[in-house]
C-alpha cells in the first residue's frame, strides 16, 4: 500500500515526508476495522482506497490554491474525506469535519487521536443548520464537499460557510458541465461565481 501511496503522490507533483506515509497507513487500518461495525465505505481494498479514497482527497494540493495555514470546512465529510488526507499532507491547516451521523463523528474523533492530529475539530450535524450558526457562516477560507450532492444543492449546502473571497472546491466526475449549467441561479442568488473548472487526472485510474 505504501509504494503505491508514495507512487501517486509522487505522479501527482506533491511533496510528503514519510510520517505522512505512516499516517496514512494507520488511516486505512482504523478504516477497515472500523467498517466492520459500521458502513463507512465500499470501498476497502489497499489500492482502491489509495486511488479512489486518498489520492481523490489530496488532489486540490496539485492546483497550489491553498494558501499556509488557511482553515477549511469539510461538508459532509463521512470517513473524513477530503478533510483527513489533506490534513495529513498539510499539518499547517486549521480543518473542521462536518457530518450528519453520529457514528462516523465518534470514528473520526478515533482517528484523528490515534494520527496524532492537531488543529482538527469535529462537529455532528446538518450542513443546513451549521451554515445558519453565527460561529460557522462565512468563517472560512474554503469549503470542500466531495460525493455529497449535484452542485446547485451543494451550493447551499457549503457556500454560506465560505468567507467573502474564499472559495468552495467541489469534487465532481463528468457531469460536472451539464451541473454547472444547472446551479448557475443558484450559485447568482449566493453571491458565488464559477472561477475555474480544472481536470484532474488520478493516477492509477481512469478517474478525472
Amino acid at each position: 500500500m505504501e509504494e503505491i501511496l508514495r507512487e501517486g503522490l509522487r505522479k501527482m507533483g506533491l511533496v510528503f515526508e514519510e510520517e505522512a506515509i505512516s499516517q496514512f497507513r494507520l488511516y486505512y487500518e482504523l478504516l477497515v476495522d472500523w467498517n466492520q461495525k459500521m458502513n463507512l465505505t465500499a470501498i476497502t481494498e489497499e489500492r482502491e482506497v489509495v486511488e479512489k479514497h486518498f489520492l481523490d482527497s489530496v488532489s486540490p494540493l496539485t492546483l497550489d490554491i491553498i494558501p499556509n495555514g488557511a482553515s477549511f470546512i469539510d461538508v459532509g465529510t463521512g470517513a473524513g474525506f477530503p478533510g483527513i488526507p489533506l490534513k495529513i499532507m498539510r499539518k499547517d491547516l486549521k480543518v473542521t469535519l462536518l457530518d450528519s451521523l453520529k457514528k462516523r463523528t465518534v470514528f473520526l474523533h478515533e482517528v484523528t487521536e490515534k494520527l496524532s492530529l492537531t488543529d482538527v475539530e469535529i462537529f455532528h450535524g446538518r450542513a443546513e443548520d451549521f451554515g445558519q450558526k453565527v460561529e460557522f457562516r462565512e468563517k472560512f477560507d474554503f469549503a470542500f464537499a466531495r460525493a455529497v450532492s449535484e452542485v446547485n444543492v451543494l451550493l447551499e449546502l457549503a457556500l454560506p460557510f465560505v468567507k467573502v473571497g474564499g472559495m468552495m472546491v467541489a469534487f465532481k466526475g463528468p457531469n460536472v458541465f451539464h451541473e454547472m449549467e444547472m446551479a448557475k441561479n443558484a450559485m447568482g442568488i449566493l453571491g458565488g461565481e464559477c472561477r475555474k473548472i480544472e481536470p484532474i487526472q488520478i493516477p492509477g485510474t481512469n478517474m478525472e
